[in-house]
């Protein structure tokens, strides 16, 4: 259904409350949590949050949480059971009835559990990717501006919106804009968020029989370590 994911913009933040902007990597931001689609285009996105905010807490405090129970089941019968469509995060997200995410590294993973991740893992590059066109194209988005922060996240949702637009009329993406934005990111260092462990049974069954599914029909995969 699609690829959750988060990453911070930068932020000329208020002088009162100016640690809560403070993220992990100790510059200020805003967390923009988004939902993309196997097109790159985001369906869904919050951008309200400070930057001291764990993607967990990003999401419990979305409108996409808050309404999950109006999300799409497209229930598909696999393997004998029923499973609903599912939004795919990674380890910093609960695994949820409508979440999915990879099992939590460990020596103790089964080739089959590894696999999954590893198949999981490279689904997820498509977020990655949006994220990546998105500052890009928007190089605001690169460094902190001077707007107020009270106007940043309107100015981050209609980034968000011209995105979408240049991705359906299939607009190119700059070679010197994307060598720009890998500059900017090893100024503006991305935090790693801390693995959360909160599970479902929903969940742990629907990631259960993926995992079972797939080892069936497709080759096991290893990491690669370098």
């Amino acid at each position: 259904m699609g690829l959750i994911d988060g990453t911070h913009i930068s932020v000329l933040p208020p002088r009162d409350g100016y640690k809560d902007f403070v993220n992990r990597k100790g510059w200020p931001s805003y967390v923009l949590q988004g939902v993309v689609d196997d097109k790159g285009c985001f369906w869904n996105i919050s951008c309200t949050m400070p930057g001291s905010a764990h993607d967990a807490t990003v999401l419990r405090q979305s409108e996409l949480f808050q309404k999950a129970h109006l999300l799409p089941k497209g229930v598909k019968n696999i393997e004998g059971e029923e499973v609903r469509l599912l939004v795919v995060g990674d380890p910093a997200y609960p695994l949820l009835d409508w979440l999915i995410k990879g099992y939590t590294n460990s020596p103790n993973l089964t080739p089959e559990q590894e696999s999954f991740n590893v198949y999981l893992s490279s689904l997820r590059v498509g977020v990655e990717m949006a994220f990546g066109k998105l500052k890009s194209r928007w190089r605001v988005l690169l460094k902190r501006s001077d707007f107020h922060f009270s106007f940043a996240p309107t100015m981050i949702a209609t980034c968000c919106a011209l995105h979408n637009f240049c991705e359906k009329q299939k607009d190119a993406i700059s070679t010197n804009w994307l060598e720009e934005f890998s500059q900017s990111s090893e100024i503006f260092h991305q935090s790693i968020q801390p693995v959360n462990v909160s599970t479902s049974n929903s969940g742990i069954n629907a990631r259960e029989v993926l995992t079972k599914y797939l080892a069936s029909q497709f080759p096991l995969r290893q990491v690669h370590l370098h």
